[in-house]
């Protein structure tokens, strides 16, 4: 019998329409999906086929999960392994990866629109504004996961660079505390709850009361807490469509024909 398949599938931050065309295709052919319950919209699976097996892996541990994806597999079926966001940024996929490299078990990972580019989209923002930042940094506060050394809040709030805080609203208060260690109280910030949900709800303000528009909300979980300027008003403009900016496609207004500038 022919094996199946794992597909690891970004279902997107949440509105069911943010899932690669791919990525739909897949839950609609699977014969067995494993998706996680508590942050996947299951809208998502609206259009699986009405013979297909659901397990929410919220109730599972690791090994529980392999252990479908193997049965399922050596079964010939193909099998959804369905993710929030994207599955590469804090997903938990190498672990999943190595124990199926172990069994022989063939995958594949398709990606998906992270929950941090859901949330520029529903602030219509850019993160990487010229003349205030070049750099995102997507990172998370140190809880029962610890961080390596060098990469704590208050490290990485030296660069002052766009960043993106997942999986740490329940702790804005020391989020803040590290934080303002190397941005200024000033800073604009902003939480972003359940992007691209129905129920979104974006709360703004700066690094000196950020924490308690938060406490007030109730939000602690679910949410991206967003720091950096990118959030303020200032902006510069892109050389790419500058009049007098030459490149490969297009010669500057202000530059003689033939020569680049």
């Amino acid at each position: 019998m022919k094996l199946g398949k794992v597909y690891f599938v970004g279902a997107g931050p949440g509105d069911p329409e943010l899932i690669t065309v791919k990525g739909k295709k897949i839950i609609e052919q699977a014969d067995v999906i494993v998706y996680a319950g508590s942050l996947v919209n299951p809208l998502v699976l609206a259009d699986r086929k009405p013979a297909s097996i659901v397990y929410n892996s919220a109730h599972m541990t690791l090994e529980e999960i392999i252990l479908v994806m193997e049965q399922a597999v050596k079964k010939g079926s193909v099998v959804a392994r369905v993710h929030t966001g994207d599955p590469s940024i804090f997903g938990a996929i190498r672990e999943q990866i190595e124990c199926l490299r172990e069994r022989g078990i063939p995958f594949e990972v398709v990606p998906g629109v992270s929950s941090f580019l859901g949330a520029a989209a529903v602030m219509n923002l850019e993160y990487t504004v010229p003349g205030v930042s070049q750099t995102v940094i997507l990172t998370r506060k140190e809880g029962r996961t610890p961080v390596p050394p060098g990469q704590s809040l208050a490290e990485l709030a030296t660069h002052r660079a766009s960043m993106v805080i997942f999986l740490s609203t329940a702790m804005i208060d020391e989020v803040v505390q590290e934080l303002t260690k190397g941005y200024p109280l000033s800073t604009p910030a902003a939480v972003v709850y359940r992007a691209t949900w129905q129920d979104e709800l974006i709360i703004r303000g700066t690094l000196a009361d950020i924490a308690t528009r938060v406490a007030d909300s109730g939000i602690e979980k679910t949410a991206l807490i967003l720091v950096g300027d990118f959030l303020g008003d200032y902006y510069g403009r892109s050389e790419l469509y500058h009049p007098g900016f030459t490149h490969g496609f297009r010669r500057s207004k202000s530059t003689p024909e033939g020569n680049e500038a």
